[in-house]
């Protein structure tokens, strides 16, 4: 007799960095940002009329998509939105990796992309970084049904150049190109450019890394109007309310406050710059990180190690287990304090 059980959908989820509460803890293990959101949040979240949290939400989270669109300057129907940009990405893999070719990614890379492929049943291929964890444009010009590139990656935060993009680009103008760019804030120049050259990109960002809200899931994609209606419509057939009230009002208030975002963003630089200083005199080795986090090996102690002796001073940092990569640590970027005591401790280790 069948059982229940023979029609589960198993997978093998994705993973998420842990989330300790501890009160003297300093957290660095899931790259979130060290400094609270906008003060013009604050005043929001304050002065929120709780009524209206009885009513729906708007469906098309208007008044956020057009702050998104009037501060990268796009056209309104140019901006999709959704519960952080791992609800964005999903929606997007379900919309255009429709297929029977296999979608590309790297091996080492953000990974929840092979569990989305699976759970969607959409067939990918993961072509391997270099020995420098550079992506091989080479590698991405055979047929697919689609491109994945984080850009930085993670959780390497290497960034892949102009040149490069436009290479895989034009290898692939057949298939849908995203860009996931949620570290982009913290290395300069955004690929936005490339949606105005190209109708098969589709660039996509976060509020959680430089706009400090990652409690709040707000992410968002931008493109051609094709490609956001396409994703609207698998959207609407999904989830019709996604965005809460809070989040898009929030959202709104964040986005519009320019001068502490770059002021923020502009401090993890620095304490990043900084750490690095700090790491390469103790004997660490790491490629050129351009995002809030660095991803670091030792010369000599093994990365489980430091990470055990860190652990237990209540001091998280993120260890990966995948062979390729068990003797490196991501090392989220704090306040300088934090990151003073973190080099403190590294001291005592190594």
């Amino acid at each position: 007799m069948s059982s229940w059980k023979d029609n589960l959908r198993t997978i093998d989820p994705y993973v998420p960095g842990e989330q300790p509460q501890l009160s003297d803890m300093i957290k660095l293990n899931t790259n979130e940002n060290p400094y609270p959101p906008s003060p013009k949040a604050r005043d929001v979240l304050t002065n929120f009329e709780l009524d209206t949290l009885r009513l729906y939400p708007d469906p098309d989270s208007s008044l956020l998509v057009n702050a998104i669109a009037k501060r990268y300057e796009v056209g309104a129907d140019q901006v999709f939105v959704g519960v952080g940009s791992d609800d964005v990405l999903a929606i997007a893999f379900m919309t255009f990796f429709n297929s029977k070719k296999p979608i590309l990614f790297p091996d080492i890379t953000y990974s929840f992309y092979d569990v989305w492929a699976t759970l969607f049943n959409i067939p990918f291929e993961r072509p391997a970084l270099d020995d420098d964890f550079n992506l091989v444009a080479a590698d991405y010009y055979k047929e697919n049904g689609g491109v994945v590139i984080a850009n930085p990656n993670a959780p390497t935060g290497i960034v892949q150049n102009e040149s490069f993009l436009r290479d895989v680009i034009e290898h692939n103008r057949d298939v849908v190109v995203i860009i996931d760019e949620a570290y982009v804030d913290f290395c300069g120049e955004s690929a936005l450019y490339l949606t105005k050259e190209y109708d098969n990109v589709l660039i996509v960002q976060t509020f959680s890394k430089s706009r400090s809200m990652a409690g709040m899931r707000i992410g968002y994609a931008m493109g051609n109007p094709e490609l956001i209606k396409a994703m609207n419509d698998v959207r609407f057939s999904y989830n019709s309310y996604p965005m809460t009230r809070l989040s898009v009002a929030l959202g709104v208030a964040a986005i519009e406050d320019e001068d502490y975002f770059q002021a923020t963003k502009n401090q993890i630089i620095e304490t990043r710059e900084w750490t690095k200083r700090e790491l390469k005199a103790l004997g660490f080795t790491f490629g050129d990180s351009k995002t809030n986090f660095i991803f670091a090996k030792h010369s000599t102690v093994d990365a489980e190690v430091i990470f055990d002796k860190l652990r237990e001073k209540h001091i998280f940092v993120r260890h990966f287990s995948s062979e390729r990569i068990r003797n490196y640590l991501r090392i989220s970027i704090g306040t300088m304090a934090e990151m003073e005591k973190f080099i403190d401790e590294l001291k005592k280790i190594v």
